[in-house]
């Protein structure tokens, strides 16, 4: 995670901003009221000027690193317990894997065990791990945010300190936490950004400033600047930048300089070549002979981009004006805007009630498509840019098609063909993952329907959102209003436990770009930084084992036409190969330039950051196989792995292979495909899987292999859990978002007949993240297989959950 590439400003934007700060802050003789005076007119300035150029997403996060800066400054906030809050400290303790209730994960006791390190929090797990059911109420509770600790912790706390404690119970409320934190240390208006003001933010602009608009999916600050534009009375000329548009722009700016009209350069990102000659337009205002007209201005619009310039940037006004949020604003602005506020388009179809039917249907598809992406590959593999004009050519190809059908003809004709073009064009079209193109086919069937048409439709299982019998434009409106402000999970389709996964990716995601803007000092009291990375190389290093010996792996495990897996088990040891050699050279290296014996290069730099950070370091990762685990987690998961392959080696072939510990699965699959094709002397393109789920046996207690195929474990469910008793996929129970899947037999069948029904079609990833890219083997980065599951329900209802299979989390 990053801020945004358009959030950069001049130290001259910052003196500017301090001598207004001098000018209307209130005055006073006595010295000290006079710095206080000051000090709270500049900061709050600075929040307010710095929080309309950030998304929404970042004002809070922006509020959080302001508050801490400025108590880090004034003494009273810790930066080792600041830097524990943002990270989750580093290394591992004894005795993480003894968890002390069965409600805790290891992920956050671990994290409780480096709390209790802190001087602050001595004996803080030791009083959890005596009586576990005192903190229980915390975990259970719908606002932990709000519960008091346990005493004397509670007494003994300051507000800060308390988020570190629940950031070991419950991670994902500490966004909201935090924004208490700011409201009560801060004051309420660091968490309530002001609105847009299109007029303030001209008021604060002159001709030598130009007005940065940075874009967002969904956005469109055109019709607001042509109002006005049109309220001032000044001539707006506007110019789509793109191949061949420059020449006409210069010509726009230079006539606009003159005569004290605007003009307005839209789509700034596309037009990455002329960029320069941007720069040095604005430029040329300072310093042309002759000044700008005063009433002059120049308008940027741009989505983030690398290429925009730096010096416009800095000195220039910026502005986000984001598309609103929710599905009941989203709703709101389908039925408000073209073409459903127009009378003739919502009045005058051929068959005009189940034209409002569908209509409705479609803007809640519309609305769902985009909030779905909240939830981040729970909710799409990737975050497509669905926007206004999906929605719009689908609603007028829906009049379309009503119209041109018979009086007496079924509706379900005419709507087999909209969900064709919805489906695989106006909104299939941006569609390229093939797991997201089957969600969004089979979500169409709950949207647009003939059902839909019926005067009961639900489009949730609780009822709350339904199909509306309403006639008028106004009526539609007024029931909008009525739907929740903050939707439930199920109307996307997905578990309540789909919230949790929501709020504990936003807490981290805004603690990792938190993270990243952390000046590289000392992190105060106790070790320094050095003597941190110092501690943690040297750890890393002493348990990095050495790199495998291919040549004897190879004698011991020769190529066999008939034995591939000695083929696999060779590339799994020069692939982990690769990765040890470039750890252990990098951290001798790092560790001899933290003592100045060699010159600390930029890679060098970057791994001793990275290990500062608790991440894996760059140079490891392009090495290594995908991987979302801190690194702490990640170097106990690596040397799991090697001893895996270490027991392999050693013992032969294992009965049941761990999938997990395995850099390249796909390979390994094949394998076992062709070992059984050999076997049988048959073409390995008419052997497909049956999947057999061996829920009553596990890795440790199955001591054979099968006499076809192989037994695999490691993987991890999420979006559903497996039932032992009933021997299929059952609904998650609250709170538990990942779990273990049972061992499974991949048994090779030559043409195989695949099932019709009982069945769920799961897919298998290697990381939570869930998109990948093609490989030059073909295959992809992170998707493994699908796999056939059992189940008594149907196979949309699984879908809609996003429930899939993992070789790894994130912990």
């Amino acid at each position: 995670m990053y801020l945004r590439p358009l959030t950069q400003y001049s130290l001259v934007w910052y003196v500017n901003l301090f001598n207004h700060a001098i000018v209307n802050a209130e005055k006073s003789d006595a010295i000290e009221a006079r710095l206080g005076f000051l000090i709270d007119f500049f900061t709050y300035s600075l929040y307010k000027n710095i929080c309309r150029s950030l998304f929404e997403k970042d004002k809070l996060l922006f509020s959080f690193t302001l508050a801490a800066t400025i108590f880090g400054y004034k003494g009273t906030l810790d930066p080792t317990e600041y830097r524990f809050l943002l990270t989750g400290g580093l290394g591992n303790k004894e005795g993480s894997g003894n968890l002390p209730a069965k409600w805790m994960s290891e992920k956050l006791w671990l994290e409780m065990l480096r709390l209790s390190d802190l001087p602050t929090f001595k004996g803080f797990s030791d009083d959890f791990k005596k009586d576990p059911s005192k903190w229980q109420h915390i975990y259970d509770s719908s606002n932990p945010e709000q519960e008091q600790l346990p005493e004397p912790w509670n007494a003994k706390l300051d507000p800060f300190q308390k988020l570190m404690a629940l950031r070991t119970l419950r991670p994902d409320k500490l966004t909201i936490a935090v924004q208490i934190y700011v409201d009560t240390s801060m004051g309420r208006r660091f968490i309530e950004p002001p609105p847009f003001d299109l007029g303030e933010c001209y008021a604060d602009s002159t001709a030598y400033t130009p007005l940065v608009f940075v874009l967002s999916p969904g956005s469109d600050p055109m019709s607001g600047l042509i109002t006005f534009s049109e309220s001032m009375g000044v001539a707006l000329e506007s110019l789509s930048l793109g191949q061949g548009q420059g020449v006409k722009a210069e010509k726009l700016i230079a006539a606009a300089v003159k005569s004290g009209s605007w003009v307005i350069l839209q789509n700034c990102h596309l037009a990455v070549s002329w960029m320069t000659t941007l720069d040095r337009i604005c430029e040329e205002f300072n310093t042309a002979e002759t000044p700008p007209n005063p009433a002059f201005r120049l308008w940027l619009t741009s989505y983030p981009s690398e290429h925009f310039p730096v010096a416009v940037l800095q000195n220039g006004i910026k502005m986000t004006n984001e598309p609103p949020k929710g599905m009941r604003a989203n709703m709101m602005q389908s039925f408000l805007n073209d073409p459903v506020n127009d009378p003739d388009f919502f009045e005058g179809c051929s068959r005009p009630g189940e034209l409002k039917k569908l209509l409705v249907g479609l803007a809640f598809f519309h609305a769902f498509v985009q909030e779905r992406k909240k939830f981040g590959p729970l909710g799409w593999n990737i975050p497509y840019g669905f926007n206004d004009p999906d929605l719009k050519i689908s609603l007028r190809q829906l009049r379309m098609f009503l119209n041109e059908a018979r009086p007496d003809q079924d509706v379900a004709v005419p709507l087999k063909a909209l969900v064709y073009l919805v489906g695989e064009c106006n909104y299939g079209g941006r569609v390229t993952d093939d797991k997201d193109r089957r969600l969004m086919n089979n979500l169409l069937f709950n949207y647009i329907a003939e059902g839909v048409v019926s005067e009961t439709y639900s489009y949730s299982p609780s009822g709350v959102y339904v199909s509306p019998n309403c006639n008028t434009q106004a009526d539609f409106v007024e029931f909008i209003k009525t739907l929740p402000q903050v939707p439930a999970p199920e109307i996307f389709g997905l578990h309540e436990n789909a919230d949790i996964t929501c709020d504990q990716n936003e807490t981290y995601a805004m603690f990792e770009t938190v993270l990243s803007l952390q000046p590289r000092v000392n992190s105060g009291g106790g070790l320094s930084r050095e003597d941190v990375i110092e501690a943690s190389a040297k750890d890393i290093f002493e348990r990095c084992p050495p790199p495998f010996d291919i040549d004897q792996v190879h004698h011991q495990y020769p190529t066999d036409y008939n034995q591939s897996m000695n083929t696999v088990l060779t590339q799994e040891c020069i692939r982990y190969n690769a990765l040890i050699i470039v750890m252990r050279k990098s951290l001798q290296e790092s560790l001899k330039a933290l003592k100045g014996l060699v010159v600390m290069s930029p890679e060098l730099e970057g791994v001793t950051n990275s290990i500062f950070d608790n991440q894996v370091p760059d140079m490891w990762g392009s090495k290594a196989y995908p991987s979302l685990k801190p690194l702490s987690s990640w170097v106990i998961d690596l040397l799991e792995r090697i001893k895996f392959i270490n027991q392999w080696i050693d013992k032969g072939p294992p009965p049941v292979y761990w999938i997990s510990g395995l850099f390249f699965p796909q390979a390994f699959l094949t394998g076992t495909l062709q070992n059984y094709a050999r076997k049988y002397q048959i073409a390995i393109d008419t052997v497909m899987w049956n999947f057999n789920v061996e829920d009553k046996k596990t890795f440790a207690s199955q001591k054979t292999p099968p006499e076809d195929g192989c037994y695999v474990s490691g993987y991890f469910l999420e979006g559903a859990r497996w039932d032992f008793e009933k021997h299929q996929l059952a609904e998650s129970k609250p709170k538990e978002l990942y779990t273990d899947f049972p061992m499974m037999w991949l048994e090779p069948k030559q043409h195989r007949v695949a099932p019709t029904e009982g069945f769920y079609e799961c897919p298998a990833y290697k990381t939570l993240t869930r998109n990948g890219t093609l490989s030059t083997t073909g295959h992809s980065t992170n998707f493994v297989m699908y796999m056939e599951v059992p189940t008594d329900k149907s196979q949309s209802h699984w879908i809609n959950r996003s429930v899939a299979v993992f070789t790894a989390l994130m912990f």
